[in-house]
């Protein structure tokens, strides 16, 4: 492989979970690819204004990260909690997809938004959730885990770089959707030094609260910060305009 191909290759972050082999997952970041200006450098979004032929390679170079030629299974995102359950390359409405067999990786996109990974203890089942403070609210979590169809104790989840709470205000209507189905989600709201009646919230709490009060007893991850870190694109930092990081699962 030449230089300029190694330097379109995506980096890639792999989940620190004691997943089997027959899971393969990555998430990719902003650190080598072909996009380039405000998408630089490994974009794979549609619909943020970047070039359509960039976004293309990337979404090749991306598929070739897998293990063998399947699909990709692409979302519209809709801050919702519905469960994409069967391929389709219609790019059907969802926040959350899940995969019994090996004939198409699952993928959602975020810039600040928590990915949730999933999969069961034996390596059967994989799952990735878009949660975001509207899906998490939502319940898209709580889908993606009955979608899995097994008992929550035997899932394993790992969450992927999202906003940390030192990045992420937010308004008093945020913490109260959230207090008003478990009170215990008070703890994931931290006073704002920067505005009176707002709040830093904690994705990685809120959702380690839902996981927990699921039956989901494995969680690892949930130690990155999107809008602190250069390498990844922050919706936030870079006030909207911005690429997407691709988070990727499959059944080998």
């Amino acid at each position: 492989m030449t230089d300029a191909e190694l330097s379109q290759q995506p980096t890639l972050i792999l989940p620190d979970w004691p997943a089997p082999t027959t899971v393969g997952a990555f998430m990719t970041t902003r650190e080598t690819g072909p996009s380039q200006g405000d998408f630089a450098a490994f974009n794979t979004a549609s619909h943020v204004g970047d070039d359509v032929e960039r976004v293309a390679l990337c979404r090749e170079l991306l598929r070739a990260q897998l293990d063998d030629d399947r699909p990709l299974l692409w979302l519209d995102q809709v801050h919702g909690a519905k469960v994409q359950q069967a391929y389709s390359p219609e790019v059907p409405e969802a926040d959350a997809a899940v995969a019994f067999n090996k004939r198409y990786a699952c993928v959602i996109q975020t810039a600040d938004c928590l990915p949730v990974f999933f999969c069961d203890r034996r390596g059967t089942r994989v799952g990735l959730a878009h949660a975001g403070w509207r899906s998490l609210a939502g319940g898209v979590l709580e889908a993606s885990v009955a979608a899995l169809g097994v008992d929550p104790d035997q899932l394993l989840a790992w969450l992927g770089p999202a906003i940390s709470n030192a990045q992420f205000e937010v308004g008093p209507e945020v913490r109260d959707a959230f207090v008003a189905i478990q009170a215990e989600a008070d703890t994931a709201f931290d006073p704002s030094p920067y505005r009176l009646g707002h709040y830093m919230a904690d994705l990685y709490r809120l959702a380690r609260l839902r996981l927990e009060r699921l039956g989901v007893s494995h969680i690892s991850g949930g130690h990155f910060c999107t809008a602190c870190e250069s390498r990844f694109y922050s919706h936030r930092r870079d006030d909207g305009k911005t690429g997407r990081m691709a988070s990727v699962i499959w059944l080998r």
